[in-house]
């Protein structure tokens, strides 16, 4: 087969699977539906980008960016975790990886079906954004406007987030939960370097800082000259500022780093197929070093045939409770790291160190077992046992609290305060909470984690 019928071949196999994914369907409905809560009023209501505390006038361009930035700095993880989660995650690399056929065209054909989904999303919300215009935008309507500024701010971030995916999936190391970090430090860098060249005129090179492609619409051509911007859930003053954000837009350099930042993403998927590698089973240790027994379970002790027989109706939900603990902490480098995340805390403020050093150890403790346990075929058969899988959750709550609060004991005791262990359950709590929903949701531990991990940042960063 040539290289451009298989990536033809992936295109339009992708493309089907995401046709007969009723996520997809979701996806393209909550696009417009969300998109009212993406544009603030003077009350506060949905997402405000302010310029000195003030939200701008509502143009019709002013519209289009404003949606854009909102996609391309808060939505992004979304998309992330629909592209990582959707019906295309699970690919025949049984069959694929002992073929001759070449993986650049394989990558290429993928990467052209997620850049089709997410673009096509991306038109929904340009649809919502030309009802929008006609309820709420201040003066003309001018539908070209709208649609040319959001689709200049959020179509290159878009497509690069498929290339991110699909460099992840070439390289096993970043297949599973240590790709979800990395991209969650490329998310947070990507939304604070473009503040490094907001002080610079605009140039192509000033704006290859800026992957998201909000800092120059907010700016415009000139340096910024110590001008506030806010994105998010801020709190704005009465009133209005005007905001060319045209000027912006068509400033020099602006447009040309929105291309290259789609070149970029092809070079990317082009990088993915050239260092793709199969997937192998992880190999068994062969040494018995010190190293290789320490990491190492070891077999189980022998059976004691004088023991006494098994209470089985003895404190039953404790035992539930202790056998959940024991699951999320099994394995000698869980209890290594737990004891520096623990240590931690001994170094300054419990809430500084200690509390998200022990967070950022449970949410991949939790994340994991959450998903073992509430994988898609193993429901039917823990309807069986004699506690039902709510009992099940609600023991792995109770267990992710107690952890978490084990682990704030050393911090407790050197600063004689019960404040470190009444924190400490909280945030256990609600990240275990929220690992076995969605777990139980999804039947996997992806989702939970990269949600887990965005909770834990903005948690670092207040």
């Amino acid at each position: 087969m040539t290289a451009l019928a298989i990536a033809r071949s992936s295109l339009s196999t992708s493309l089907l699977r995401y046709r007969r994914s009723w996520g997809l369907w979701l996806l393209l409905l909550v696009a417009p539906v969300g998109a009212r809560f993406m544009i603030s009023d003077e009350d506060g209501g949905g997402v405000a980008i302010a310029i000195g505390g003030q939200l701008p006038v509502l143009t019709s361009s002013v519209l289009g960016v404003w949606l854009g930035i909102v996609v391309t700095t808060l939505l992004l993880p979304i998309g992330y975790i629909y592209l990582r989660a959707n019906t295309t995650r699970r690919q025949p690399w049984q069959i694929e990886e002992v073929t001759a056929g070449s993986r650049i065209a394989m990558m290429l054909g993928r990467f052209a079906a997620d850049v089709a989904v997410l673009l096509a999303v991306l038109a929904t919300l340009t649809l919502a954004g030309w009802f929008l215009g006609w309820l709420m935008v201040s003066g003309p309507l001018n539908l070209w406007q709208i649609t040319y500024a959001l689709w200049l701010v959020a179509a290159p971030s878009l497509i690069g987030l498929a290339a991110i995916r699909i460099f992840f999936d070439a390289v096993p190391w970043l297949r599973r939960g240590l790709g979800d970090f990395c991209y969650l430090v490329l998310w947070v860098a990507s939304i604070t370097v473009p503040s490094a060249a907001d002080h610079q005129s605009s140039s192509f090179a000033s704006n290859m800082y800026d992957f998201p492609g909000f800092m120059r619409p907010l700016v415009g051509p000139a340096p910024s000259e110590g001008k506030e911007f806010g994105i998010g859930g801020i709190e704005v003053r009465s009133g209005r500022v005007p905001l060319d954000v045209n000027a912006g837009l068509n400033a020099e350099g602006y447009a040309a780093s929105r291309v290259a930042w789609v070149g970029i993403s092809l070079l990317l998927v082009v990088l993915a197929g050239a260092v793709y590698r199969p997937h192998k089973q992880p190999k068994r240790a062969t040494s018995q070093g010190r190293l290789a027994r320490l990491l190492t379970a070891g077999p189980p002790p022998p059976a004691n045939l004088m023991a006494m027989p098994a209470l089985a109706t003895s404190l039953p939900y404790l035992k539930l409770i202790i056998a959940e603990f024991r699951l999320i902490g099994a394995g000698r480098p869980f209890l290594a790291l737990a004891s520096l995340a623990a240590a931690s805390g001994l170094a300054a403020d419990y809430r500084h160190i200690g509390s998200p050093a022990a967070l950022l150890l449970l949410i991949f403790a939790l994340s994991a077992h959450a998903g073992r346990s509430e994988a898609r075929g193993l429901i039917a058969l823990t309807q069986t046992m004699a506690l039902s899988p709510l009992a099940r959750r609600l023991a792995f709550t109770l267990a992710g609290i107690g952890w978490s609060a084990l682990l704030a004991i050393p911090s407790a005791a050197i600063s004689l305060s019960a404040g470190p262990i009444g924190l400490a359950m909280v945030t256990g709590g609600i990240a275990a909470l929220i690992a076995i929903v969605l777990s139980s949701l999804t039947h996997s531990a992806f989702a939970a984690r990269i949600v887990l991990m965005i909770v834990w940042y903005a948690y670092l960063s207040s």
